[in-house]
């Protein structure tokens, strides 16, 4: 979209981390929806935007330590479409929405979800959420940042420095991206990576919105409104070469009349 992409980042509180790892799909799935709720919701009342957002969303259940962390990464445009009155709306300084506001609106959200769902925080819940909102750039820089977050797993190989003794050796980053070494015991470090394992078919993944795969039509408006041009006719595709995996000589295809007309290769 042609409109800065922000990064929105809904975290849990530690106090309900032993709930949520009782309850995984149950409560994922939940702070999926509810971070994609809230920031439909507060689109669609800006006054600068009040139209149909989108999001691409990632669930992370780990910090940089590894420690069981649950939170819910938000890709934004700041932009928005009007599917009434066929426009494009979109927010031309390096601010979305509030933090504060969004982050007491998540909190509501995911309460009303929990006791929809009967259940209830085993101990006491801070009043105060974290959200944090930041700018990440255009379509393309986005995108690559949340490529890292949605193929990179819980930790490289290459941050596994070393396995003595049965003890673990292995490099993580704190919160300013300073890296440290670790040594755990192989159990506890193997532990600590199954936390992080996800709850079987669960999509963790997902579209919203103006971003979503059935919003083609919402697209075709914006390209519409924008007078965006596609190439037309698309560009022929180069063929493939076929490799022989014996001399490496390059394979041709040879069609044989048959009655079948079975394609051999040479």
């Amino acid at each position: 979209m042609p409109t800065t992409y922000f990064m929105v980042t809904f975290t849990l509180p530690a106090q309900l981390r032993k709930t949520v790892w009782q309850h995984q799909k149950e409560i994922y799935d939940l702070l999926i929806k509810c971070a994609w709720q809230t920031v439909d919701s507060f689109a669609r009342r800006d006054p600068k935007l009040k139209g149909r957002i989108g999001a691409h969303s990632v669930l992370h259940t780990h910090n940089r330590k590894l420690e069981y962390h649950p939170h819910v990464h938000m890709i934004v445009p700041a932009g928005v479409v009007d599917e009434d009155r066929g426009e494009w709306r979109c927010k031309k300084e390096d601010y979305l929405f509030p933090e504060h506001n969004l982050a007491k609106v998540f909190r509501a959200k995911v309460f009303d979800g929990m006791t929809a769902l009967g259940l209830k925080a085993m101990e006491t819940v801070p009043q105060e959420w974290v959200v944090d909102c930041k700018s990440v750039g255009r379509g393309e820089q986005a995108l690559i940042y949340r490529g890292r977050y949605l193929y990179r797993g819980v930790i490289s190989e290459r941050n596994i420095l070393g396995d003595c003794q049965g003890i673990i050796t292995f490099r993580i980053k704190d919160n300013t991206g300073q890296e440290l070494i670790q040594c755990l015991p192989g159990a506890e470090f193997l532990w600590r990576l199954m936390l992080h394992v996800l709850p079987k078919r669960f999509r963790r993944v997902r579209d919203f919105g103006l971003l979503h795969g059935n919003a083609k039509r919402l697209i075709l408006l914006v390209q519409l409104v924008l007078r965006v041009r596609l190439p037309w006719p698309a560009p022929p595709r180069e063929p493939t070469t076929m490799l022989c995996p014996r001399c490496g000589g390059v394979l041709q295809l040879l069609l044989i009349r048959q009655r079948e007309r079975i394609p051999v290769l040479c």
